[in-house]
């Protein structure tokens, strides 16, 4: 296990009191690693991005496609920060944005045919889209290798509830989060530099990178329920919580067509 591994802040466990993190059983590997396969195989989950920052923050309540790597939603911001308000559909290279002065609570099922405005996903610098990068992350065409997770630094640190689902804490699988295991730390999307021993990409990884910034909420089936990613220059850490709504199947902005 790492060093950065072992340094992770203490969580509570069955009994009540505070828990050390430690080596994962052979057990939690096979659920870690192939908890981004579940999320590709079901085609796509519904969730929802909280992303802080000083001005109150941004919370985006989405579906994300994982065959596609599309996700569309509507943000709402808190707080005094309220100029993104309105639809998003984003993919690894682009974003497109819908501003609402009264955005819904959820996206139509079928986006707008007109009022979008188009720019880059950037990949560094910008907490919003670096969130919304490794929401697309957390799907994986096919599993990571259970074996190498520990070696790589994976490791188990606590149980939790989530939506009356009980879970084990990991950290694990960097998601393409970047070279220092901090979402937005690298120059290239997806981040060509290793950390923890991957290759930082998305698409599953016979070397998966782990780091203590990245912890996964993980059912006993192996079920993503809640993630936790810290980000560049953020003082907390971003959160996607998998939560019960309904997977709607994302459609395209009348107009664009995702790229493969």
């Amino acid at each position: 296990m790492t060093a950065a591994a072992v340094t992770a802040f203490a969580l509570l466990g069955d009994s009540g009191g505070p828990t050390a993190p430690r080596a994962l059983t052979s057990e939690e590997a096979n659920r870690l690693a192939v908890t981004r396969f579940l999320n590709y195989q079901a085609g796509g989950r519904a969730v929802t991005i909280t992303v802080p920052n000083a001005a109150g923050g941004l919370v985006i309540s989405a579906s994300v496609d994982y065959r596609t790597h599309t996700g569309y939603g509507v943000v709402h911001g808190t707080g005094r920060d309220t100029s993104s308000d309105g639809l998003i559909q984003w993919t690894a290279t682009t974003v497109l944005v819908h501003p609402m002065a009264d955005p819904p609570a959820v996206a139509p099922a079928s986006p707008p045919a007109s009022g979008w405005h188009r720019r880059p996903l950037q990949t560094s610098g910008m907490a919003l889209d670096t969130s919304l990068g490794i929401a697309l992350g957390l799907g994986s065409d096919r599993p990571e290798n259970a074996a190498l997770l520990p070696q790589n630094g994976a490791a188990w640190v606590g149980r939790d509830e989530v939506r009356g689902h009980r879970t084990d804490i990991m950290n694990g699988p960097d998601a393409g989060t970047g070279s220092s295991g901090k979402a937005g730390s690298s120059d290239k999307a997806g981040g060509s530099d290793k950390a923890g021993g991957s290759s930082g990409k998305t698409g599953g990884s016979d070397e998966a990178g782990t780091s203590p910034t990245v912890r996964y909420w993980i059912g006993s089936d192996g079920t993503m329920y809640r993630v936790e990613a810290g980000v560049a220059s953020q003082p907390e850490p971003v959160v996607f919580d998998f939560d019960d709504r309904t997977y709607v199947p994302v459609k395209p902005v009348p107009g664009f067509t995702p790229a493969p």
